[in-house]
């Protein structure tokens, strides 16, 4: 029945041991090692005085007593010896280093626990630093973002990611563990919460909407970005804003960049850290609100290229991205000597002066003519 007592009050101890410090643990551990220590040298000059051994085979018999192994090629022999060894290692010792063994245990037990609720500090640098959580379908969206990361080319794809939110109190799903993916939880709008995640120590910080369908978010976005803005590291952050009129307020506190929150196409927030600039021209596309891509049918007879491009680009209409071949093949961005057979082509044009068919047209036929003109003379 005692053991069985016994054996609950310790699964308490070791069940609540989550809830400790480290340092609490630490401290435990140390006070029992230096108990356990003066034990074993009391133990060991016992031995020597009573029993008549040298220290070396004093210091074994010692050892092998506190770590109950017990081999018996030497053993204490007089009833002082036996008295001390009954009271400094039978009573004392073995329960000191059961008692250490425990504290072991729960240290690592707190250790682990910290980690997997988003509680331990790791002390982290040069990472990518992902504040905020989507509202909707997070773990989805994060498998994408930090899979894109990884495969945008060999200087990311080790580079360590950290999670700051509130979100992920009961750990990070598998799928984003096997990502190389920590975990901080806590809030950016506490100093404390941002240390521990490291931020004067991170190469990019994106700060992400947390409603990509409510202006509202901009506040907590903005309040966010102030914090780091005091701190010097807005050349640092890539920011997501719901509302335009507020991106003008981002921009005063040095954000590197601004861009909507589109949930579909987390590749726009991977070109901003890893191509500063490609994201603005991918999201007009995205947004249709400066510049789009327009389909225009034009027939080709194998003109080059780069005559096609320099065709349209002299006349300000645009700058074309890609042809459709006599089949119905895509092909983007071919190089400039390619002989171009083609029924369309793709062209880059601005939103507010979008050119009509017959000026693309138009444009190509004057220009070869021009050139076939040339040509002849």
């Amino acid at each position: 029945m005692n053991s069985v007592t016994r054996f609950i009050k310790h699964h308490q101890r070791v069940r609540h041991a989550v809830y400790q410090t480290e340092a609490s643990i630490i401290r435990s551990m140390q006070r029992s090692a230096l108990l356990l220590l003066s034990l074993v040298a009391a133990h060991v000059v016992a031995m020597v005085s009573l029993e008549g051994l040298d220290w070396w085979s004093a210091l074994w018999l010692t050892m092998t007593t506190v770590s109950t192994v017990g081999y018996g090629d030497l053993s204490a022999a007089t009833p002082a010896g036996q008295l001390a060894t009954i009271l400094l290692m039978f009573m004392g010792g073995i329960s000191l280093m059961t008692l250490l063994i425990s504290d072991y245990v729960d240290f690592r037990m707190a250790r682990n626990e910290r980690i997997r609720t988003g509680f331990w500090d790791w002390n982290m640098a040069d990472h990518i630093l992902i504040i905020n959580s989507p509202r909707h379908n997070r773990d989805a969206y994060f498998e994408r973002l930090i899979s894109q990361i990884r495969e945008s080319g060999d200087e990311y794809r080790e580079t360590p990611i950290m999670l700051l939110n509130e979100e992920f109190g009961e750990g990070l799903p598998e799928s984003l563990r096997r990502l190389g993916v920590v975990h901080c939880t806590g809030s950016a709008s506490r100093t404390d919460d941002l240390q521990r995640a490291g931020v004067d120590r991170a190469r990019h910080i994106i700060v992400l909407s947390r409603d990509e369908y409510s202006a509202d978010s901009d506040s907590y976005s903005f309040d966010i970005c102030y914090r780091l803005f005091e701190r010097h590291l807005g050349p640092k952050v890539i920011a997501e804003c719901v509302d335009d009129d507020n991106r003008p307020r981002l921009r005063n506190m040095h954000v590197k960049s601004i861009l909507r929150p589109i949930r579909s196409y987390p590749e726009m927030l991977v070109r901003a850290m890893v191509a500063p600039g490609v994201e603005l021209i991918i999201e007009d596309m995205f947004t249709h609100a400066n510049d789009h891509a327009v389909r225009y049918p034009i027939w080709l007879e194998g003109e080059r290229w780069a005559d096609v491009v320099n065709a349209i680009v002299q006349k300000n209409l645009g700058t074309p991205l890609a042809y459709v071949s006599k089949d119905g093949k895509v092909f983007t961005h071919p190089d400039g000597d390619d002989r171009v057979h083609a029924q369309s082509l793709i062209v880059l044009v601005h939103t507010e002066r979008t050119p009509t068919i017959r000026d693309i047209q138009r444009a190509v036929e004057v220009h070869f003519n021009i050139r076939l003109a040339d040509f002849n003379h």
